[in-house]
């Protein structure tokens, strides 16, 4: 016996709807105040019209709002809902078949040829009819009476303007035949983040590197004394590392030693000492009452603290006491230590992860977290995460988000490409990326056009650092202070989120622990530092020039605008972004040789940067100030290292026509 269907007559097919990520398995990703630009293929059998609306709202809301959707090209749709609050929305496509919007359509063709007929008139009469019987109030007499004309048997030439009147259109499209709607079965989500989720500039210091004196280990008050220098290079964010006791069991000594010397610190990632473990703080940092002080400071200058979350332990840590099957025992009875063969790292535990206690220990992790949200931090910079359960991962953020959706999670994940998506769609909010490794041209436009176009925008939000303390990449070893401007000015400016590790970056740390080596000499990792912030060469002017330049220009706070143009060399990079209503444009170019001069051709498509081809327009260098005129799509750009390694120029497209044929060049 064959079965039913639950109604053939919804004859409208919905595809391709974007944004979605997996089929809907995850929500797409935006921050406050952005539009969500949805997009489907809408189509029906035969020669129907069809309508289609986008159907939006905040999760947990009982009503939904409805947005018409236009069409574009080939069966594709289009509509757009603004997300104001943080937290979830949700969305869906609707579409039918409109039987007035066909009338119309062939009452239109008819009359052009001159063969319309008193019964075209009636069927519209009916249609209008029905869509009284929707409507209500005013609008359902205004189509009553509407019905009636079309239906009162005058000359069709009379009933023209009558049925192809606008208003008549207007009306009956408010009250839509929906009797035979499709609709797709799962709702799509978007997931909202603070702005800052979108737009972030991080800087990282250790805060025992902080003392004003050599020899002395920093505190809180201490932290609180550098944030000004901080701010004053506009950054937004400060990242600390852990700052929780540090185990004394195979510390480690300087350069990664596996011998410490008496005074030698310890590694801030060797969490747990008999003091306590992640939700201590080490006594030589101060108090949970220091923290919060130096918290509010940064708050009040704009800065928003990053703290580092690693979840892994020392053999000191009271998880390993209270909480023994937390940890993989070996044959011997001894506690598997983290391993990364050869590299032996005997001085942390990591969690078993397929203990028989996993979920309580999930509950203590979270515990971590809503713990130093309670302290007054906002963003986690999570190290490792993909050494840890997927499942873990989309669990703990949905659960702190459901409560504290202004949270920000940065994963620290430098490993296979899919590793880093998969993380990116169980919800961490930015992602670190291979920026440090991508120097050559193609390889940065290869990359950078997979990161932030569809479909790995929708869940990957990038952050590009400059340099961490783990990496020391051969670049900044090899390159000179050239280099390190070089790197600046791309991460700043190719990612709406960028970081650097300071004051090593603007201090142009740049000795390895050894040929080959992606490790500092003397890393801070290991021993407490004291930097001169005040060194003649420190890069520290630029850096608060260039942050300048992303805080005023729209054009740099966002990745979904970036475009590449030819230059004719393949040292010189180029590149534009824009705002979301256009009217800010930023071409970055840069020289990607640190050690020689660099020319080219920048070649731009000038119907595409909506810059008229018979005017002249002003290209104004936010970095040196000097002003050019340049015309048409190819300019000359020539960048010597040694005093100029990029132009961050701001196109001015409403410069009058010039009445000349001179070229101008850069």
């Amino acid at each position: 016996m064959k079965s039913k269907p639950e109604d053939g007559r919804k004859r409208v097919v919905i595809e391709g709807i974007t944004p979605q990520v997996d089929g809907g398995r995850f929500p797409a990703k935006r921050t406050v105040g952005d539009q969500v630009c949805v997009e489907a293929d809408v189509f029906a059998d035969g020669h129907d019209a069809v309508a289609a609306s986008l159907l939006a709202r905040r999760e947990g809301s009982n009503g939904w709002t409805e947005i018409p959707m236009r069409p574009l090209v080939n069966d594709r749709w289009t509509a757009a809902f603004r997300v104001t609050e943080l937290g979830r929305y949700q969305f869906k496509v609707q579409g039918w078949v409109d039987h007035f919007e066909t009338w119309r359509r062939d009452l239109l063709k008819r009359i052009e040829a001159e063969n319309d007929d008193l019964v075209d008139y009636l069927i519209g009469a009916d249609l209008v009819a029905q869509a009284a019987g929707r409507a209500s109030g005013a609008d359902a007499g205004s189509l009553r009476e509407r019905a009636s004309v079309l239906g009162s048997g005058q000359d069709p030439k009379a009933l023209r303007a009558h049925a192809t009147d606008s208003m008549l259109r207007t009306l009956v499209l408010r009250y839509p035949d929906k009797r035979f709607v499709t609709e797709p079965d799962r709702e799509l989500t978007v997931a909202v983040d603070p702005v800052r989720a979108r737009f972030s500039s991080w800087y990282e210091i250790f805060p025992r590197s902080t003392a004003a004196e050599p020899g002395r280990h920093g505190t809180f008050a201490d932290c609180e004394k550098r944030l000004p220098y901080i701010a004053g290079m506009g950054f937004n964010v400060v990242y600390l590392p852990p700052i929780h006791p540090i185990g004394v069991t195979f510390r480690k000594g300087r350069n990664n030693s596996p011998q410490a010397q008496p005074g030698d610190p310890g590694s801030p990632w060797a969490i747990g000492s008999a003091e306590g473990g992640h939700k201590e703080i080490h006594k030589e940092l101060g108090t949970a009452e220091d923290f919060r002080r130096f918290a509010a400071k940064a708050s009040e200058l704009g800065l928003s603290v990053a703290l580092d979350i690693a979840f892994q332990a020392t053999p000191d840590h009271p998880y390993v006491s209270q909480h023994p099957s937390w940890f993989h025992k070996r044959p011997d009875g001894t506690i598997q230590y983290a391993e990364n063969p050869p590299k032996k790292y005997q001085d942390i535990y990591p969690f078993d992860l397929e203990s028989e206690d996993w979920f309580a220990m999930w509950q203590e992790f979270k515990s971590i977290f809503l713990y130093w949200i309670g302290q007054g931090v906002t963003i986690f910079r999570v190290d490792n995460p993909h050494t840890k359960s997927f499942a873990f991962w989309e669990w703990v953020i949905a659960e702190i988000k459901r409560g504290h959706p202004e949270v920000i999670f940065l994963a620290e994940a430098f490993t296979r490409p899919k590793v880093m998506y998969r993380l990116a769609k169980l919800g961490f909010s930015q992602s670190y990326t291979y920026f440090p490794w991508r120097n050559g041209k193609q390889e940065i436009e290869d990359y950078f056009s997979e990161i932030t176009q569809p479909p790995v925008r929708e869940f990957f939000r990038p952050n590009h650092w400059t340099n961490t303390p783990d990496i020391l990449t051969e670049f900044l070893q090899m390159g000179g202070r050239a280099a390190f401007v070089i790197r600046l000015l791309l991460a700043a400016t190719l990612g709406a989120n960028y970081g650097m590790y300071g004051p090593a970056f603007e201090l142009q740390e740049n000795q390895p622990i050894r040929h080959g080596s992606e490790e500092y000499l003397n890393s801070e990792k290991y021993e407490i530092r004291h930097w001169n912030l005040e060194q003649e060469d420190s890069l520290r002017p630029l850096v608060a020039q260039v942050n300048a330049i992303r805080n005023a220009n729209p054009a740099l706070q966002n990745d979904w605008s970036l475009k590449f143009h030819a230059t004719g060399n393949d040292q010189i990079l180029c590149y534009s972004k824009e705002s979301e209503d256009r009217s800010n444009l930023i071409l970055t170019v840069v020289n990607l040789d640190p050690h020689h001069t660099q020319s080219g051709f920048v070649t731009l498509p000038l119907d595409a940067l909506e810059i008229p081809a018979d005017r002249a327009y002003e290209a104004e260098d936010l970095l040196s100030g000097e002003r050019y005129l340049w015309r048409g799509g190819r300019n000359y750009v020539e960048l010597n290292p040694a005093l100029r390694s990029g132009h961050i120029l701001r196109i001015d497209r409403t410069i009058m026509k010039v009445e000349t044929d001179f070229e101008y060049f850069l």
